[in-house]
């Protein structure tokens, strides 16, 4: 079961080559910050910028650097089927603990589509498997039935990362689903309204920034202190707010290159955030007190 916060890492780029260097003080961060897991290769990752050799290198490198003290759940998804299911088996070939599937985008399969390539890509790896629903990206949600559908006829899904945006879908799937599979919120601002109905943690973009912080916050809530969650929701919030004011990842990366953790560069088409949202980014960090 995933308990917890697991963070969808950035993947730090140097002169247009990924910065291995980087992405390694990236990770031992996360480690020191006391975080669950980590999420290489996601949409925070700019994974449909990375070819295929670069993609397998980064969740190599994710499971070297952690070095076992964090499991590793590695973005694989894809539009494709046969696509995703050669990237998850490359995966579990280097090392990954886990693979993250986003539902296929673009092409806006039905239900029965999405049941079907989902099958068959956790039958091609013996992984375990976080589904990923995010409609505003993808063009379709995993309807609660075809997650449902998929939790009792696949014994390897066992989790979903939920990035709709409701409250209500997570307690329907809560009351649906078996307690042991996990739901995990896929929106930092909506964390701690998904774990007051049932959802088990966070995938978080702003715990590249603020994992211990983000950590504690899920923690308090987990270990029946609401209250005190509450309490660092309240400082976290301008950062989980201005850190999707551009499309992510621009922001998050922007935001780490003022802690001076790595260059703020992306691939194109993504593109550095405006200097009017650098600004904001700069003023937030020192509002909540990560930078001076």
């Amino acid at each position: 079961m995933f308990t917890g916060t697991f963070t969808a890492l950035v993947t730090p780029f140097r002169n247009g080559r990924v910065d291995e260097a980087a992405f390694e003080r990236l990770i031992r961060g996360q480690v020191k910050a006391g975080v669950d897991g980590i999420v290489p290769v996601g949409t925070t990752g700019e994974s449909p910028t990375l070819d295929y050799d670069e993609h397998i290198r980064v969740i190599e490198l994710a499971v070297k650097f952690s070095a076992g003290r964090l499991p590793v759940i590695a973005g694989t998804g894809g539009n494709s089927t046969r696509e995703a299911i050669f990237l998850t088996q490359r995966a579990q070939a280097v090392g990954a603990d886990a693979t993250l599937q986003v539902a296929p985008y673009y092409n806006k399969p039905t239900q029965e589509g999405l049941y079907q390539h989902f099958k068959a890509v956790a039958a091609g790896s013996r992984l375990p498997v976080m589904l990923y629903s995010i409609p505003g990206r993808c063009g379709v949600e995993i309807a609660t039935d075809t997650v449902v559908r998929l939790a009792t006829d696949c014994p390897t899904v066992i989790a979903l990362k939920e990035a709709g945006g409701s409250c209500d879908r997570v307690s329907q799937l809560r009351g649906l689903l078996p307690r042991q599979f996990s739901i995990l919120c896929g929106d930092d601002s909506l964390t701690l309204p998904f774990l007051s109905v049932g959802a088990n943690g966070v995938v978080s973009v702003a715990s590249n920034v603020a994992p211990r912080q983000v950590a504690a916050m899920v923690n308090r809530f987990l270990q029946g202190d609401p209250k005190g969650a509450r309490q660092l929701h309240g400082k976290l919030y301008s950062l989980f707010r201005n850190l999707f004011v551009e499309t992510n990842p621009a922001p998050v990366k922007a935001a780490l290159a003022l802690l001076g953790q790595m260059d703020d560069e992306l691939r194109l088409p993504m593109v550095r955030v405006s200097e009017s949202t650098r600004a904001l980014l700069r003023q937030t960090l020192k509002d909540v007190g990560l930078l001076k």
